[in-house]
């Protein structure tokens, strides 16, 4: 049996700094006061109703300026438009200050019956030189039907405008406006043609 062999003083001391740096495995006795704070019931988090304050439901909502209408008025959409024609006649237009010089009447006509009509009025007025007409095409009226998809009231006064963009009107009109109340209003538009050169 070999015996233990011991240290030099060189090695003695590598080994003690060697030592300093490590620490002890072995954990030391918990403290009986830390324990018990630790192993202690937890108070119980608020829940979010108690931490919320007292509300009304929507008490800081908008209101909503207007419903949701993804088709505006035809009225709406042209009184948007740029005005095109005389600054001073287009004021005395939309006043109801101007007499229309022809007027057609659209009110009854089915959308197959209207066009070539309205077509053949906004030339024929063109050619004879006159500037504002009058185009009546009735407000329509709201069926009995109120199914849950929405309908159009007034199928001409939607179609109306939008042909008179289209060929072959939209190079013989200037400006559309929906009529003074005198000339129809809502169920009317003034449509105020370009000279033929």
């Amino acid at each position: 049996m070999s015996r233990k062999r011991k240290l030099s003083p060189e090695e003695r001391a590598l080994w003690d700094r060697v030592a300093s740096t490590t620490e002890n495995y072995r954990p030391k006795k918990a403290d009986p006061a830390e324990l018990e704070s630790f192993l202690a019931p937890k108070p119980k988090p608020k829940t979010r109703a108690e931490g919320l304050r007292s509300f009304e439901m929507g008490q800081h909502a908008k209101p909503s300026p207007s419903r949701h209408d993804l088709t505006p008025e035809p009225g709406e959409h042209l009184a948007r438009q740029p005005v095109t024609m005389d600054r001073k006649a287009h004021k005395a237009m939309t006043r109801g200050k101007l007499k229309p010089e022809g007027v057609l009447d659209l009110h009854g006509l089915t959308l197959a019956e209207a066009h070539p009509e309205l077509i053949r009025f906004i030339l024929n007025s063109q050619s004879h030189g006159k500037r504002l007409v009058l185009v009546i095409t009735g407000k329509g009226k709201r069926g009995d039907d109120d199914g849950p998809i929405p309908r159009r009231v007034g199928v001409l006064r939607h179609q109306v405008p939008q042909w008179l963009r289209m060929m072959p009107l939209a190079p013989a009109v200037m400006q559309i406006n929906e009529a003074h109340l005198k000339h129809g209003g809502a169920g009317a538009y003034y449509v105020y043609l370009r000279r033929i050169r």
